[in-house]
């Protein structure tokens, strides 16, 4: 299995994992397993990569072009997914299709995956600053519950992104969270060495948001793509130019 990382507490009718920067075919400065294909890597070694990839997954991935936006699609839509297709430009999908691979670019940003308790519905969100605070995780779980109404209970994982130690962020990104209606007392707190600038908490606003969306089994993975020791992790923040690990997840056969 490639280097990975995934939830401490499996998901019965769930797979999912993070790839690492390892087991690939890329060189420097996007070494090894670049994933993504706007990075600036050689198109040729992303789509090896991605074939690499594709030897441990059920499926061919449902790529997003992702901007940091808000918008969902439905990834069991052959208009969006079916043969001849381009990339639809979205920040999430939802799926109730089993062994249908979702899939999240990440280099910094969260990627957060979502499932109701009994496995009907899956979602998955690309979650930078811009995209939390313009309602990418409300907007991924009114599809979900749209799509599989009978589901109740829901349950979220937030993957490896940049830690609240290193991301240092200007006064504008904190006013976004304030005008989108966030409590942000603790989730920025002032950049002892920088003065106007402030140290933010990204996974603990999406955690804030997913509790007040009613999601009831939070789990964050706690790894800091900046600052992890082993550097493991893509970190656009650390390196600027760089590449881009995958989040998949994916329904199992029952």
């Amino acid at each position: 299995m490639l280097p990975h990382i995934e939830p401490q507490n499996p998901w019965p009718g769930v797979q999912m994992f993070c790839t690492t920067r390892a087991g690939g075919v890329g060189h420097a400065p996007f070494d090894s397993l670049n994933l993504g294909l706007g990075a600036g890597d050689d198109p040729d070694v992303v789509l090896e990569n991605r074939e690499i990839l594709r030897k441990y997954l059920p499926g061919e991935p449902c790529w997003l072009k992702q901007v940091h936006g808000a918008h969902v699609v439905d990834a069991d839509d052959p208009q969006s997914f079916g043969p001849g297709c381009q990339v639809p430009q979205a920040d999430a999908a939802v799926t109730t299709m089993p062994e249908r691979v979702l899939a999240i670019l990440t280099a910094d940003c969260l990627p957060v995956v979502m499932a109701d308790d009994q496995a009907r519905v899956l979602g998955v969100a690309h979650a930078g600053w811009r995209g939390l605070a313009g309602g990418v995780l409300e907007a991924t779980l009114k599809r979900m519950q749209e799509t599989s109404p009978q589901s109740r209970s829901w349950r979220a994982w937030v993957g490896p992104a940049i830690g609240s130690g290193s991301f240092q962020v200007g006064d504008e990104v904190r006013q976004a969270f304030i005008e989108a209606g966030n409590q942000t007392e603790g989730f920025f707190v002032k950049d002892p060495l920088v003065p106007g600038k402030w140290l933010a908490d990204l996974a603990g606003l999406a955690h804030w948001r997913l509790t007040c969306m009613g999601v009831g089994q939070i789990e964050l993975s706690g790894h800091c793509t900046v600052s992890d020791s082993q550097k493991r992790f893509f970190s656009y923040r650390r390196d600027g130019q760089t590449g881009r690990m995958a989040t998949l997840a994916w329904l199992s056969r029952t």
